[in-house]
């Protein structure tokens, strides 16, 4: 009888661990020029100023773990590639900018996301003075 007990007591650990480990799913990717308290967009845009910082906000509308991936374009000049491992009891929203010291050059851009390897979406922004 305690030896059921015992299995009932790791069953029961390992379907909680379970539900708590899903596979993050992000739903929605917003794209703009500043941020909100949550790390959502504020400013939605697809055209900035070549002194603007650029945010990408991934959101995801349920739990989740995982490991979020942005790859940020010139064109197809690769500029940045960054990485986030995330985890969320709910939903949430991961951001990741892009910033020049030096001012972008005037021209078409895009940034990639993956999560887990897999693509999600990719958002095309240009940068015009």
């Amino acid at each position: 009888m305690a030896r059921l007990g015992f299995l009932g007591a790791v069953l029961v650990t390992a379907v909680l661990a379970a539900a708590c480990s899903q596979p993050l799913q992000v739903e929605t990717l917003q794209l703009g020029r500043s941020l909100n308290a949550d790390n959502s967009v504020a400013e939605p845009t697809t055209t900035f100023k070549p002194n603007e910082t650029v945010y990408v906000s991934a959101l995801n509308a349920d739990r989740g773990e995982g490991t979020i991936r942005v790859k940020w374009y010139y064109g197809t000049q690769l500029l940045s590639d960054r990485e986030k491992k995330v985890s969320f009891k709910g939903a949430g929203a991961t951001e990741f900018n892009l910033q020049s010291a030096a001012n972008f050059p005037p021209g078409d851009y895009s940034v990639e996301v993956e999560v887990n390897g897999a693509p999600v979406g990719k958002r095309n922004f240009s940068i015009s003075k």
